[in-house]
C-alpha cells in the first residue's frame, strides 16, 4: 500500500458481533478498514465495506465457541496481530488483552514496535489517542453496542507520506433490537439492549 497517494483508514475494534450502522457508513467513506479484534462473527466483517480492503485480527473473544460453526473457517484466517505498510509509516494491530496497566501496556507496545508509526489496540472498549511520542497508540473504542463508554466509536486515520492525522468519532448511544432470545425477553423475543 505504500506506493500510493494518501489513504483514509477506518480504525475500529470490539464489535462483539454487532457493527453500529453509523460506523459502517463512515467505513464506506474510507479506503481501508482495520479491526483490532473481538470481531464476533463473519457478519461484522461482511458489513465493513471500505473502497479497498479490510484487515482484521482476532481478539480474546474471537474463539470457536463464540462464532457460529459455519464461520470457523473464516475465524481461522484471522491472525493475532497484523502490520500494514501505509503512506508515511507502518500501522500495527494488536488486540490489547496482554495485561498490565494502561501505562505498562503503552510502554510495552512502544518497546515492541519502535519502528511503527502507530499501534492500534482494543480490548478496553475505551477510545484513546496518544500522540505524545512514536509510535502513536490508538484505541478506537467499541464500534458495537457492548460497553461503549459514552457511545460507539472509531477513529479515522488520514495517512500521507508527509504526515498522519487522526479524527476520533463517537456517536450517541442508541438502543437496538437484539436478535437473540434471552430468558428475560417477553413472548416476542424483542428485548432491547444498550450495553
Amino acid at each position: 500500500m505504500t506506493g500510493q497517494g494518501p489513504l483514509r483508514v477506518a480504525v475500529l475494534a470490539d464489535t462483539h458481533g454487532f457493527l453500529d450502522p453509523r460506523i459502517a457508513d463512515r467505513v464506506a467513506e474510507c479506503d481501508v478498514a482495520v479491526h483490532a479484534g473481538d470481531v464476533g462473527g463473519a457478519d461484522v466483517l461482511l458489513a465493513l465495506q471500505p473502497r479497498d480492503e479490510v484487515v482484521a485480527i482476532r481478539g480474546n473473544n474471537d474463539t470457536p465457541d463464540r462464532w457460529a460453526e459455519c464461520e470457523h473457517h473464516l475465524l481461522e484466517t484471522l491472525p493475532r496481530e497484523a502490520r500494514l505498510a501505509l503512506p508515511g509509516g507502518d500501522l500495527v494491530l494488536v488486540h490489547g488483552d496482554d495485561g498490565g496497566s494502561l501505562a505498562e501496556r503503552h510502554q510495552r507496545y512502544r518497546r515492541r514496535f519502535p519502528e511503527a508509526r502507530a499501534v492500534v489496540y482494543g480490548h478496553s472498549h475505551r477510545q484513546l489517542v496518544d500522540r505524545d511520542e512514536e509510535p502513536w497508540l490508538l484505541n478506537p473504542g467499541a464500534a458495537g453496542r457492548t460497553r461503549t463508554h459514552g457511545g460507539p466509536g472509531c477513529l479515522i486515520l488520514d495517512c500521507a507520506a508527509d504526515g498522519w492525522r487522526v479524527e476520533p468519532i463517537v456517536f450517541e448511544p442508541r438502543r437496538y433490537r437484539t436478535r437473540r432470545r434471552r430468558q428475560a425477553d417477553g413472548p416476542d423475543g424483542g428485548d432491547t439492549e444498550n450495553e
